[in-house]
């Protein structure tokens, strides 16, 4: 309290007087005290109540509109609306220190430079509107900019093409009033959802979510179109982000984000994205606490975080990676969730909308804004079509001689309105006064070089323009939908999505629940469900998996496991369904109506609306599948037709192979098989997969196959394709590629199948107390087969598949002065079967035994060169040819 009775808000520059009726008018006199005295001079007491309601909610009102939430149009708060402003009339197309940038947007801003200069590098930072030079802090460490003295900005293009024309802006006076600055400025992009805002005013706050530039273009261009879009968070930050409750943007909603962590090795793990909110230095604390607490197994922590996030996690002896992996995710901030609450100032008031509202605000505002340049643009055009004809009539028709004799300026007005008079008729708006001005003003210079012709060509070319701007009103949504292409275009390049969209609840409980239920069905009164235990059995599932439905007439949903779910009759197909599978190939052969022509079709789901109904047909009434397949790698089969008898058809009989037919969209109609009616279809001889290879890899410390880079690359799998497995007590096995395979934890060698391959094996035979050799290829088996002996003493020793292994054999115990003897494998003993016991070694005592490397080493032929390029950068694989060795 001053000693005026002056109360001033610190933070807004403004007052109110004690006792005063919240809007500047003081009817009645105040005392020292701030007690209200009537004129008689008997105080009055003022209740506490009325102050607080009159003054809390003018200083509410004004944060709320003027400090804290954007405004929806712009998607500005007002201080970066004026720094923008500022930066404009600053602008001239060099860099301006920031410090002065800072100073000038004073003239329009009441809360002092500390605001604007911090909300001057947010907006740097976000790398939209203005182009940056010199320290600019860091997003990814947290480190501050330097001071503003020290670094520059300026306007980018897109800020100059997008938000900026003071034709259309609307404005107001500053604080001061010796100033005008905007109401809003004209953005003609969802700048809101592009950039993100967080604000805390009083009794509410702002948090509203970057969003991707490419996809807001995208579901602008939707929007207009009248199609349904999706909006999702895009931060500049990376990391994967689960959206599945992220209910459009609005209070309640939720998302969560996940740092990226990868395995370095066995014993490293390294962050390179972060979540959202966070950097390097909180992260790295909050990892700490979590390992003070005995959550996480960490030896050390190494940030090299520069111009990329590089966060390096030593495990401790003995901690599993993946393990490690999920405890960051669960104890750290590694995994974040974040609650947006899309609140923005909406017809001078704060209101709460979803992402997709303020979009199709947004969307709206700039298809107005559009509007208007065009009609200003028009009146442009037609104010210069009207002033050039009236030149040209002027000079043509010799007007300007008529003034002569004129004494008065009035006069002169006359006479030329008077020499226009047969003329007017030929103009598009009457003659005012104005107009008759400006051709007072024209000089004698101008008049004498008149050329009438240019005059001609200008004219045109403005009624040229005019009819294109014209045009462009008249089809203002097109038109808008152009606009915003070409932004996309100019623009979306530099700004791809950062943020991976991921499902982490769905990924944590596959792990969990894989193949935990049985998937049955009644065909007969159309039942399906996992409680069906005396009905046809399907296959293995999860209770929170979808399965697809296909029918006999065409028709194919997905829907969720059940219990017991009423489907209808006439399913032909029943199985689990995997979102984004582009294997999982559906071969159909199908009659088009009722006596329609049969055609043939290769087609895979990907991604579906859950229980809403498909149809795989041309959706004629009475069409029907005469064929179905579904087959897991893309096989293609050939197919025996047989067509009903008719006169003139010669081949009643015929083979159709479908491994001929390209693998195209759902929806597409097909290949002709035959236009006369088929009797049967039935499969003649199974094929061999169309598509290209899987490339799996296996991951030592989980155990599992995955493709998606992790561990071991195995190789590119299709068809019948398997993986060998050998094992540490001296047994193999092989399985399939299916990623859902379970391995145990003795695996002494895991790679694709070749039956060619010759394995050289060292063994201890406990029978005989002897080592032995042996040289055989693995053949093809799906159970476990033993190839040391049947003795439960005896041990593997060593195992190669090179070509022209070489051993070395260092003797010991009373034999230990013997020098070591080198024994070549392939001279040494053929190749047999893997059940034959091989060749005693040697009969002395043995110490070690040694691989060496082979004196021949054979060459690749081009088969094996292709295999090996398949082999990526960092992975395990041991190539082709090479020596591979494995100890006891």
């Amino acid at each position: 309290m001053d000693k005026d009775n002056t109360y001033y808000d610190n933070d807004e520059s403004d007052y109110r007087k004690e006792g005063s009726n919240g809007e500047g008018n003081f009817d009645e006199p105040v005392n020292g005290d701030g007690v209200t005295e009537h004129p008689g001079g008997i105080p009055v007491i003022t209740p506490m109540q009325g102050m607080y309601r009159d003054w809390f909610l003018d200083y509410a009102s004004y944060v709320i509109l003027e400090r804290a939430v954007p405004h929806i149009n712009d998607g500005l708060k007002p201080v970066q609306r004026r720094i923008l402003h500022s930066m404009k009339r600053l602008d001239d197309g060099r860099f301006n220190k920031v410090a002065n940038i800072i100073g000038h947007t004073m003239q329009f801003h009441p809360h002092g430079d500390a605001s604007i200069g911090d909300a001057l590098v947010q907006l740097g930072q976000k790398d939209l509107l203005i182009d940056t030079q010199g320290n600019w802090g860091n997003i990814y460490t947290g480190d501050r900019a330097a001071a503003p003295r020290y670094i520059e900005a300026r306007l980018t293009k897109f800020a100059n093409e997008v938000v900026f024309n003071p034709k259309v802006t609307e404005w107001k006076p500053s604080y001061d009033g010796r100033n005008k600055e905007p109401i809003t400025l004209p953005v003609k992009f969802p700048l809101l959802l592009a950039q993100g805002v967080e604000g805390i005013a009083v009794g509410l706050a702002s948090k509203i979510l970057p969003h991707n530039f490419g996809e807001l273009i995208d579901a602008s261009i939707a929007y207009l179109e009248g199609r349904d879009f999706e909006l999702y968070p895009d931060f500049p930050t990376g990391g994967m982000l689960d959206v599945s409750r992220y209910n459009d943007g609005l209070r309640g909603g939720q998302i969560k984000v996940r740092a990226r962590i990868s395995k370095l090795d066995s014993k490293t793990l390294v962050i390179t994205e972060i979540p959202f909110g966070k950097n390097t230095s909180t992260l790295i604390d909050s990892i700490l606490k979590s390992v003070d607490k005995g959550q996480i197994k960490v030896r050390k922590i190494d940030d090299n975080t520069a111009e990329n996030v590089e966060i390096l996690v030593h495990l401790a002896p003995g901690a599993s990676p993946d393990k490690t992996i999920d405890a960051l995710y669960a104890f750290t901030d590694c995994e974040l969730a974040i609650s947006p609450n899309a609140c923005v100032i909406k017809n001078n008031k704060p209101a709460f909308l979803g992402v997709s509202e303020i979009l199709k605000a947004n969307t709206d505002h700039t298809v107005h804004l559009l509007t208007r340049e065009l009609e200003i643009q028009k009146g442009e055009l037609e104010q210069e079509w009207h002033n050039t004809s009236l030149e040209k009539i002027f000079i043509e028709n010799k007007i300007y001689q008529r003034i002569e004799d004129c004494e008065t300026f009035e006069a002169i007005i006359q006479t030329i309105d008077h020499g226009l008079e047969p003329f007017k008729h030929k103009l598009k708006r009457e003659v005012v006064r104005e107009d008759i001005i400006r051709l007072t003003e024209i000089k004698i210079k101008r008049i004498s070089r008149y050329d009438s012709k240019r005059a001609d060509d200008y004219l045109l070319s403005i009624e040229e323009e005019l009819e294109t701007v014209e045009y462009n009103l008249r089809n203002i949504i097109p038109f808008s939908i152009e606009y915003f292409k070409r932004l996309k275009k100019n623009y979306a390049a530099k700004y791809p999505r950062k943020t991976e969209l991921r499902s982490f609840e769905n990924i944590e409980a596959t792990k969990v629940i894989v193949n935990n239920e049985k998937l049955y069905i009644n065909r007969e009164e159309g039942f399906i469900g996992t409680g069906l235990k005396r009905d046809e059995y399907i296959c293995d599932c999860s209770d929170i998996d979808d399965i697809i439905l296909f029918y006999d007439d065409g028709r194919y949903i997905i829907t969720k496991v059940q219990e017991k779910a009423f489907v209808g009759k006439g399913v032909i197909y029943a199985g689990v369904f995997k979102r984004g599978d582009t294997r999982t190939i559906y071969n159909v052969v199908y009659r088009d109506g009722k006596h329609g022509t049969t055609y043939a079709k290769r087609f895979a789901v990907t991604s579906i609306t859950r229980d809403k109904e498909y149809n795989l047909t041309r959706g004629t009434e009475g069409s029907k599948v005469l064929y179905f397949s579904a087959n897991p790698n893309g096989e293609a089969e050939i197919l025996k037709v047989t067509l009903k008898p008719r006169a003139r058809i010669r081949n009643l009989i015929f083979d159709y192979d479908m491994g001929e037919l390209i693998i195209k969209g759902r929806s597409a109609m097909g290949n002709i098989v035959s236009k006369n009616e088929v009797h049967k279809i039935v499969l003649k001889q199974k094929g061999a997969s169309t598509l290209g290879g899987l490339k799996i890899w296996f991951e030592p410390e989980t155990l599992r196959l995955n493709d998606d880079g992790r561990g071991k690359y195995l190789g590119e799998f299709k068809g019948e394709d398997q993986i060998l497995v050998v094992t540490k007590d001296g047994q193999f096995y092989q399985t399939g590629f299916d990623l859902n395979t379970h391995f145990e934890d003795n695996i002494l060698e895991i790679e694709k199948y070749n039956p060619d391959t010759v394995w050289s094996a060292v063994y201890f035979d406990a029978e005989q107390n002897y080592f032995y050799i042996k040289r055989f290829q693995i053949e093809s088996t799906r159970q476990m087969q033993r190839f040391i002996g049947e003795h439960p003493g005896s041990y593997l020793v060593r195992m190669t598949k090179v070509d022209y292994p070489r051993l070395e054999i260092k003797f010991g115990g009373d034999d230990q002065k013997r020098d070591p003897e080198i024994v070549e494998v392939s001279d040494f003993i053929g190749v047999k079967s893997y059940k034959a016991k091989g060749r005693r070694l040697t009969t002395y005592q043995v110490e070690l035994i040694n691989e060496l490397e082979p004196l021949i080493v054979p060459e690749k032929d081009n088969d094996e060169a292709d295999d090996s390029d398949d082999i990526e950068d960092g992975d395990d694989a041991t190539p082709d040819g090479q020596m591979s060795i494995f100890d006891n």
